[in-house]
């Protein structure tokens, strides 16, 4: 296939250096020529290095570089040219001239793809004589390192062009996913969730940003916290694509931007880039913070409160590391602290309801007790004594050296605590997509573990915890605070009630 790439910046080139690693010939051209001459010169140093690190052989290497053609206009005549990528700025009006003048030039077979992030397809097409010859092919960066692509057919594109670029797609060792073209497409409207409601934690004074990371890396399974995320990629961007998402899905609750990123990116606050995010970043860098020092008593006896699975988990925790609990409240002594696990409710909520001494009383996030998770979180409350926080901190975290030690973290008492919210927010904008027909399931698990290094795609992680149990943590979310950004979806509340995964497709009876 002969591919012609328009727009030779960092995306360029990189979709350059993919589609000629792939055996095909590459056309790159800029509206500034120089451009182009650096751009061919840096994408074969990219393919020396891979020649280096033995991702490509020698010849392979040379094979690449070779079929990487130069033009000195992008509006050159190209009767052979099979696929055009645009890979320009961010502008609804650069874009559209680039496909106006492209079609004067290129031969009616030709399929135009934009590699546009956020500006809708069926938007670029309308401008266009032929609007169906034009869809999204949407990459991320580094091209050649991130190995999924968004196929996106816009209102009008022919039908057979999706299934086309797929395989394009497919044979360039990549997995492509077909989406509706809606605002954010599929990944970056999968990834508000996370994000989102990070920052509605920090609106809140759960937990302090480090804190928050590394609840969501130690008890999640995450690569990066999302405060770390958000600097890597620029809180710049990251605000646009939040206003941009929810602005497109008409002011979703669920997608609710935060008031913290605009003062933030007006401060210049926008992460690595430019020195300063949420962390500082000078020479050697961020380090994270040290856990502040265990001083409690690990003798103290707990109750512990509650049946059923959580319950238990707390228990084997407490068994685990030899410490001293009674489950019967009429054998306890008076005074002795209790130990609550919290699901999708408040610990202030479970004082309330089983009369508790609210002094005394201290909320564990079952999440955190799983096995794998490297922290135990404990939720506080305004009534309770920081001596038992203290304790309960020391009796979980167990004896200094031992296999079962583990850290342990305290946060603001809040519904659900921070990994439960996290997770049903991931889950709940997951859903979301799937209930609309944005993606399938599949798409939308593959496309978010590929793009975003979760540990699971988000409806398998739901179904790690059950429809049901997941339908429940939602309801009680929604219920303890009657914000309708936790209302529970038709998607997972359908298949808890059928006793169906959560990553079960939609029926196809429908008109």
């Amino acid at each position: 296939m002969r591919v012609r790439v328009v727009g030779a910046g960092v995306m360029g080139r990189g979709i350059a250096q993919w589609a000629a690693t792939a055996g095909h010939t590459v056309e790159l051209a800029d509206a500034r020529p120089a451009a182009v001459g650096e751009a061919v010169e840096f994408t074969r140093s990219m393919l020396g290095r891979a020649v280096e690190r033995g991702r490509l052989s020698a010849e392979q290497g040379a094979a690449a570089g070779a079929l990487l053609v130069p033009l000195d206009s992008p509006w050159e005549p190209g009767p052979e040219v099979d696929l055009v990528v645009e890979a320009v700025r961010e502008d609804l009006a650069t874009k559209v001239e680039v496909f106006t003048r492209l079609a004067e030039v290129l031969p009616a077979h030709t399929v135009f793809t934009s590699n546009t992030s956020s500006i809708p397809i069926t938007r670029i097409a309308a401008s266009l004589a032929d609007p169906s010859r034009l869809a999204g092919l949407h990459f991320f960066n580094p091209v050649p390192l991130m190995r999924l692509v968004e196929v996106v057919p816009g209102a009008r594109t022919r039908p057979e062009i999706p299934g086309l670029l797929a395989e394009f797609v497919r044979g360039c060792g990549h997995r492509p996913v077909v989406v509706a073209d809606t605002p954010g497409f599929l990944v970056n409207h999968a990834g508000r969730g996370l994000v989102t409601e990070a920052l509605a934690l920090v609106e809140e004074a759960t937990a302090g940003v480090p804190t928050l990371d590394a609840i969501a890396r130690d008890v999640l399974g995450l690569r990066m916290g999302p405060f770390e995320l958000m600097d890597l990629t620029g809180l710049d961007v990251t605000d646009a694509v939040i206003d941009s998402v929810w602005q497109g899905f008409r002011c979703s609750d669920r997608l609710r931007p935060s008031f913290l990123t605009p003062n933030r990116v007006a401060a210049g606050l926008h992460g690595r880039k430019t020195g300063e995010g949420f962390y500082s970043y000078g020479d050697p860098g961020p380090s994270r913070a040290a856990e502040p020092p265990v001083v409690g008593d690990r003798g103290r006896v707990f109750r512990v409160a509650g049946s059923g699975v959580d319950a238990t988990a707390l228990r084997n925790r407490l068994v685990a590391v030899g410490g001293r609990f009674v489950d019967n409240p009429a054998v306890a002594a008076e005074g002795t602290p209790v130990l609550v696990p919290t699901w999708g409710t408040t610990v202030a909520a479970l004082v309330a309801e089983h009369r508790l001494p609210p002094a005394g009383t201290v909320g564990v996030d079952p999440l955190s007790l799983a096995p794998g998770s490297g922290r135990i979180v404990l939720a506080a409350t305004p009534a309770v004594d920081g001596t038992v926080v203290a304790d309960a901190r020391a009796v979980l975290a167990g004896p200094g050296g031992d296999p079962e030690e583990r850290v342990v973290s305290v946060v603001r008492d809040t519904a659900g605590s921070v990994a439960q919210r996290l997770v049903a927010s991931i889950v709940g904008v997951a859903a979301s997509i799937a209930e609309r027909d944005l993606a399938s399931p599949e798409d939308v698990d593959l496309a978010v573990s590929l793009a975003l290094g979760y540990p699971h795609g988000p409806l398998s992680w739901g179904d790690r915890i059950g429809a049901r149990r997941l339908l429940a943590l939602q309801t009680a979310l929604f219920v303890t605070t009657g914000d309708p950004r936790y209302r529970p979806t038709r998607w997972v509340t359908e298949r808890a009630q059928l006793g169906l995964p959560l990553t079960t497709p939609a029926s196809g009876h429908h008109d």
